[in-house]
């Protein structure tokens, strides 16, 4: 008899312990990621528009060897356990090699291996290169109800390890997925390369630092391509449109002509960054030449660094005369 009223004990014990449990979990708010119960797939165009221009960006644009331009973009659809790369985070190897070279086989194999986290190999999308730093590059992508992430990148050319990008942007809303979506994008760090300029040399940061965003102040170096203290945001360099395709009745998605144009105008007014003269400082002064008995003079010189742009500060004088007493004089 005791041990039968154990064994209720016990029981009611565990019912009401399963109760507590599954209440708090129901009291626990969701990740959005896992709450999609739209249509299970739905179709985007994705449109990519670089911006980077030399009006926009005028401090050491590249023009040639070689000029501003994009590497080829890669995506991928994929669940919250996944992702290409996050701000704040090491870089993979894949994604270095990507951001300093453009090289994407180690980031796809990286991306392959991920598995269940992607939506298979139709999760994997790219769409071509633009030869210019201005200009537009498009391709379609499917999402899944189970994947409803999208992640990208694209490289800026050239540089150190600097890309632009989506990191899991969710193309779904609850029981519905977004009509359209556009962001406008800024350069990113890779923290794998030391380099400052658009040009210049390998320069592997040891020990390897996250990836950060890059913006009008940091870093905080002069010699910083993207080095523009007079400014609280850097423009725009680039923009991203997701538009969702519709579908016919046999499932298949209906081409739209017209995509590229919808949010995705490159603007002829793009706002102009002034730019402002940067020059040496001073030499030392030179000998002070003249007549003994009467004052003589001296000269220094400076050189332009940096020429102005975009009615930025223009450069002052570069050389410079004072009053003295004539050297050697006996």
């Amino acid at each position: 008899m005791e041990t039968l009223i154990l064994v209720f004990s016990s029981d009611k014990m565990i019912t009401t312990l399963l109760l507590t449990v599954l209440s708090c979990a129901t009291s626990l708010p969701l990740d959005d990621h896992s709450v999609c119960t739209a249509e299970e797939l739905a179709t985007y165009s994705i449109v990519f528009s670089g911006k980077w221009s030399q009006v926009a960006f005028p401090k050491q644009y590249p023009l040639y060897r070689p000029p501003a331009q994009w590497s080829s973009l890669l995506g991928v659809t994929h669940n919250s356990d996944y992702s290409i790369w996050k701000t704040n985070e090491y870089a993979s190897n894949g994604m270095r090699d990507f951001a300093e070279r453009g090289e994407p086989w180690t980031l796809m194999k990286e991306i392959e291996a991920a598995g269940e986290k992607i939506q298979s190999v139709h999760g994997i999308f790219s769409a071509p290169a633009i030869s210019t730093g201005i200009g537009q590059t498009s391709t379609d992508l499917e999402v899944h109800s189970g994947h409803p992430l999208v992640s990208i990148v694209v490289r800026i050319v050239p540089s150190p390890d600097w890309f632009v990008g989506i990191d899991s942007l969710n193309l779904c809303e609850k029981d519905h997925w977004k009509q359209q979506v556009s962001l406008e994008l800024s350069p990113y760090d890779a923290g794998t390369d030391s380099g400052f300029t658009f040009s210049s040399p390998n320069f592997a940061t040891i020990p390897q630092d996250t990836v950060t965003e890059i913006t009008s102040s940091s870093p905080s170096h002069p010699a910083n391509s993207f080095y523009y203290p007079k400014l609280k945001h850097l423009p725009p360099i680039a923009r991203v449109t997701l538009v969702k395709l519709k579908r016919s009745r046999l499932g298949f998605p209906v081409p739209q002509t017209n995509v590229t144009a919808i949010g995705n105008e490159i603007d002829d007014s793009v706002s102009e960054t002034p730019l402002d003269c940067e020059t040496s400082l001073w030499s030392s002064w030179g000998l002070c030449k003249g007549i003994c008995g009467h004052l003589g003079s001296k000269r220094r010189t400076r050189y332009i660094l940096l020429q102005p742009a975009n009615n930025g500060t223009p450069c002052p004088n570069l050389n410079e005369e004072a009053e003295c007493e004539p050297d050697n004089c006996i």
